[in-house]
């Protein structure tokens, strides 16, 4: 804050207790808008308007350790690497439900309740989708999270924690409307981990890139993102979750299924929007049909819905068997699968070069669509199946979206049927292919293929990118294929008069297009960084990557100690990010962009305290559990005093900190003879610098 005075310019600083507040407050701010937008669905901010608030709350603490909080909401980006899972035992069983398959078994369960009960008239039903993800747990204990498992047998799961506090909707301290009911003083609250089926997609097009398996459906890439050792890895992925329902609940009481779910709801848990209270079976089944209909375009996977009787005095008489509750049912969706046959297999060719061998099918209807082309992923994946050219097959819509081949009917062979080989040139430059060691993709590593540059501009032009307006795939193929455009600088040389030679182009829409390549000049940092297509660097990391550097040179010139120093990075994107500058096309292509005008505006500046007078440019290592505080905690505590962490020891390494169990990092450090500080030597140091 600057103010005039005696016609000189003064600059005041903020008292720390002023600043306390504002940590405090902005805190508050987080935690009430997480609440209007994942347990409400109804957001009082824009975007933008949150990320604001978020970048000066993580301005603020990273200057002012002193006021860190491990219940911040900066702090859902990993914690401490888990050597293995710790047991969770549940305090109340999590039962399976028993499944339905058709009307008339959910008309026999309607019956069977009714009998049990005693009852003529119409039973209330609260029916919610079923979520088709991983079913956790939460302790809160006074509001307060406190532990989280998977569901396991439903007996004994696995302590994930770490990675359930990386998810942002799921709220570590819950929350009190005024006119909600009151905070639970001990809660389990239950719900589905899932993912939606877009950032599916993007992840699986990262891993086939990277050169790693996909997963197979939404399902499975929840439930690995959820029960990784290195909560970092799970705090990278989307993950979101809906609840429905306790199994202890100390300190309020409800009366009806719909009424605690409204509860959680306002406790800031969220809770489908599409749950519904239905009278009677009829209505319960004419839910059913809606939410079948909605399938395909819901965001998620859903394979079915659950009806639970509404009264939860009638379910505790109804009480349990075995396995099951006697007052719930999952009526099941058929499957989207059908049968066809592959009357070709031809591999494309992706942004990095990856081929994936995709399945030509005779035509087919699955769940609704028109099923021509179905994923192979790749070579080992074809083999593992048997699958091969003429086949029958089994092809469904995994995750309800991409099409995949499930398996071969080999009962119905007639040994016509040919095997795949993969090609040994590429199908768009002639190219040669090649499989990387440790890698499952083929490749061509020719980066002027035609194919490969097609789909690094579909890339670059993408929302998440630049977000040029009208770059569509049809006009990128025809600017490649006429060479207008052979990189994504050559986008910002493009005239009016090079698009009227193009189908297609009238003035207004040549006009329109480059006017919009032309407004997209000044991109956010992390969105130019995404642009960019580095291997393994997307959204996500791009975001992290903007934030610590605040400009694209500093990220440009950055090593790769500086690069694996930074949590969430590790040393593959590093030297993916490293390799990538290396290269003297890509330089040549960006000095392209820059040259063109292209201006990545800076993040925003987060200056660092550095009263220190031990810990500037010293870089340290932590080995070893800290006592007083997380590996985390203490890395961004010598950060702020001008401090860089690095992930292993060299002899570059001024300092290994070293808690409890060490291991070879302080072997390492003693054989170079770096300096070793014990914890409590870490401690007295910090004291000394506050």
């Amino acid at each position: 804050m600057k103010r005039e005075s005696q016609g000189k310019s003064m600059t005041t600083t903020p008292s720390k207790d002023s600043v306390r507040r504002r940590i405090e407050e902005l805190r508050r701010q987080i935690r009430y808008h997480n609440y209007r937008y994942y347990a409400l669905d109804d957001p009082e901010i824009s975007d933008a308007q949150y990320d604001a608030l978020f970048r000066e709350l993580v301005r603020l603490e990273e200057a002012h350790p002193e006021f860190a909080s491990p219940d911040s909401p900066t702090q859902r980006v990993g914690f401490a690497p888990l050597e293995q899972f710790e047991p969770f035992i549940h305090p109340v069983p999590m039962l399976s439900l028993e499944n339905a398959m058709d009307r008339e078994e959910m008309v026999e369960f309607d019956r069977r309740v009714a009998k049990l009960l005693g009852l003529t008239e119409p039973i209330v039903y609260t029916a919610e989708p079923k979520m088709d993800g991983l079913a956790v747990e939460i302790l809160y204990e006074e509001g307060k999270l406190i532990r989280a498992g998977t569901r396991g047998d439903g007996y004994r799961g696995e302590d994930v924690t770490p990675n359930v506090k990386t998810i942002r909707a799921v709220p570590w301290r819950l929350f009190s409307p005024p006119d909600g009911p009151p905070i639970p003083e001990r809660l389990t609250v239950r719900g589905e981990v899932y993912m939606d089926r877009k950032a599916f997609q993007a992840l699986n097009r990262d891993r086939e890139e990277a050169g790693e398996p996909p997963f197979a459906n939404p399902r499975n890439a929840a439930a690995g993102s959820l029960r990784q050792l290195d909560s970092s890895i799970t705090a990278s992925r989307p993950l979101k979750a809906f609840f429905y329902g306790v199994g202890i609940l100390e300190g309020a009481s409800f009366q009806t299924q719909w009424d605690l779910l409204q509860g959680l709801r306002q406790w800031g848990l969220p809770v489908n929007p599409l749950s519904q209270r239905c009278r009677g079976i009829d209505q319960v089944l004419a839910y059913y049909e809606r939410i079948e209909r909605q399938r395909p375009d819901l965001a998620y996977e859903v394979d079915g819905v659950v009806v639970k009787v509404d009264r939860l005095e009638w379910q505790r008489i109804l009480g349990e068997k075995t396995r099951s509750p006697r007052w719930a049912i999952a009526y099941k969706f058929a499957p989207h699968q059908a049968r066809t046959r592959i009357v070709d297999i031809q591999v494309q060719v992706g942004r990095t070069g990856v081929l994936t061998p995709v399945a030509h099918l005779e035509p087919v209807s699955v769940g609704g669509v028109t099923i021509r082309r179905a994923t192979l992923h790749n070579l080992d994946e074809i083999q593992r199946k048997d699958v091969r050219i003429g086949d029958e097959v089994i092809v469904q819509r995994a995750g309800d979206v991409i099409p995949e081949v499930l398996r071969p009917v080999t009962e119905k062979r007639t040994g016509q049927e040919r095997p795949f080989h993969m090609v040994s040139q590429c199908p768009s430059c002639h190219g040669p292919v090649v499989r990387l060691e440790g890698e499952v993709v083929h490749r061509c590593l020719n980066k002027s293929c035609p194919a490969q540059v097609k789909a690094a501009i579909r890339h670059f032009a993408g929302r998440d990118a630049m977000d040029i307006d009208g770059l569509g795939q049809k006009i990128i193929s025809m600017l490649v294929d006429e060479g207008l455009v052979k990189n994504p600088a050559d986008l910002y040389r493009l005239t009016e008069e090079d698009l009227l030679k193009l189908p297609g182009f009238a003035e207004k829409s040549a006009a329109n297009l480059i006017r919009a390549i032309q407004e997209s000049k000044t991109p956010e940092l992390a969105n130019f960084i995404n642009a960019l297509g580095i291997q393994l660097v997307g959204v996500h990391l791009a975001s992290v990557l903007a934030g610590h550097f605040k400009t694209f040179q500093a990220f440009r010139e950055a090593g790769r100690e500086e690069l694996t120093a930074i949590d969430g990075v590790g040393d593959k994107v590093a030297d993916s990010i490293v390799r990538y500058f290396e290269n003297e096309e890509n330089n040549k292509m960006v000095e392209g962009l820059l040259a063109a005008g292209v201006t990545p505006r800076p993040a925003e500046a987060e200056p660092v305290e550095r009263a220190s007078s031990f810990w500037p440019d010293k870089t340290v290592v932590f080995t070893g559990t800290l006592a007083s505080m997380s590996r985390k905690e203490a890395a961004d505590r010598v950060k702020a005093l001008g401090a860089r962490v690095a992930s292993s020891v060299s002899a570059k390494t001024d300092v290994v900190v070293a808690g409890e169990k060490a291991g070879s990092k302080l072997e390492k450090a003693k054989a170079l003879n770096v300096r070793i500080m014990n914890e409590e030597d870490f401690l007295r140091s910090l004291r000394e610098e506050a």
